[in-house]
């Protein structure tokens, strides 16, 4: 059946989103009107202080936090980066052991092979095939120096969301500080960092319709943290540099919009992803879903394709004016396949012809539609050219 193309599809989400047009409203007068420096004492740079403020706030009561534990960053990398290297530095004396899991973002595991360097030891836990951690190793794994546990909410390539609660209450009990990489899950869950007794949490702004550049990391009251970058007295004395005033209040208005229409947009997004999960398995040969069949993160679709490369599928899809991604956008100029669909147990010839489609709520079911038929028209002429194909249909035979 012919259909009309698009004239652009945006299936991209988990790398990064569209700056919400509230957002872009609310941020636009601190870049000319309301320039001033937090740090200055007279009233231009106090109607940029109380901006911040007012982000703090909203931040903080999204996760259940007090808005003195919330510290703005420049993104999700470096507050993965400061939780981990500030955390060691600062419990050093108590043990030199962290705990992490083997499908973290980069920004963590090689954060991690970075304190290996200096002398710490991190112990990576394997997954199952959903990608989810056995309980029970995190508790073999736990040492009298075990200082962290870092592990992350749901991950960025196939969705899968950890049993973040039961990891908070083995920390707990423990007494080990548990930090998690909420990048992906922020704005998009429900969170609660007292229910889920997590003591630092990192987020991204660009992940929920806010601006790029800003993040923040949550540290609990009473948590160690040693400053990350010197210099002024910004951020508590934790972290110097001037405010990056328009995009903090560009990540609070995202975080207000986000928890505003959360409960809509999460029923749009899973009844989106449900039926292209659904109608790819049925309809596309060799294909296999990555990931959590349900405990997956509402606008999360990864499948992995047989005797295809995922490279020359996006490279088509582009060609079709569909956006998509083989992977974490971190990664996506590297020729290894991922690290996060190989220990989940795929082999390396799966695991390369993987594509991860993450929706939004202005995604639609035609939209769906029309890109599952590319890619059914797509893998069709690039199967034909491959010689691992035509093997197997000579076995077939």
């Amino acid at each position: 059946m012919s259909q009309l193309k698009p004239s652009f599809i945006y299936f991209d989400n988990a790398a990064t989103t569209k700056t919400a047009p509230e957002v872009v409203e609310a941020m636009l007068p601190y870049f000319t009107e309301y320039f001033g420096n937090p740090s200055s004492i007279y009233t231009l740079a106090g109607t940029s202080k109380k901006a911040v403020t007012q982000s703090r706030d909203i931040i903080a009561g999204a996760i259940g936090a007090e808005a003195n534990e919330i510290y703005f960053t420049a993104g999700g990398s470096e507050a993965d980066n400061w939780a981990l290297i500030a955390t060691a530095e600062a419990y050093e004396t108590k043990g030199r052991h962290i705990i992490t899991s083997a499908i973290e973002h980069h920004a963590i595991l090689s954060t991690c092979h970075y304190l290996e360097k200096r002398g710490f030891e991190v112990t990576y836990l394997p997954v199952d095939e959903y990608g989810i951690i056995d309980l029970n190793e995190l508790k073999k794994a736990i040492r009298k120096d075990t200082i962290l546990i870092s592990i992350m909410f749901a991950n960025n390539e196939i969705g899968t969301i950890q049993p973040i609660k039961e990891i908070g209450v083995i920390a707990k009990e423990n007494k080990i500080l548990f930090h998690t990489d909420a990048v992906q899950a922020f704005g998009q869950i429900p969170i609660s960092v007292n229910d889920l007794n997590i003591d630092m949490l990192s987020a991204s702004g660009h992940k929920l319709n806010g601006p790029k550049g800003i993040g923040f990391l949550y540290i609990r009251k009473g948590v160690k943290s040693r400053s990350f970058i010197h210099g002024g007295q910004q951020e508590r004395g934790r972290r110097a540099g001037t405010e990056n005033v328009p995009g903090i209040v560009g990540m609070g208005a995202a975080t207000k919009r986000a928890l505003a229409i959360m409960e809509d947009k999460t029923a749009k997004e899973l009844e989106l992803r449900d039926y292209m999960i659904s109608k790819i398995a049925q309809e596309v040969p060799f294909s296999k879903l990555n990931g959590h069949p349900t405990r997956r993160l509402p606008n999360n679709i990864n499948f992995s394709f047989e005797f295809v490369e995922g490279e020359s599928l996006l490279i088509k899809l582009d060609m079709e004016g569909i956006c998509a991604s083989s992977g974490s956008a971190c990664t996506s100029g590297s020729l290894d396949p991922s690290h996060v669909l190989l220990a989940i147990g795929l082999p390396h010839e799966k695991a390369h012809g993987s594509l991860r489609i993450s929706i939004s709520e202005e995604n639609t079911k035609e939209e769906i539609d029309f890109t599952i038929e590319k890619i059914k028209e797509i893998l069709q002429y690039l199967r034909n050219m491959s010689p691992l194909y035509e093997d197997y249909k000579k076995k077939m035979l």
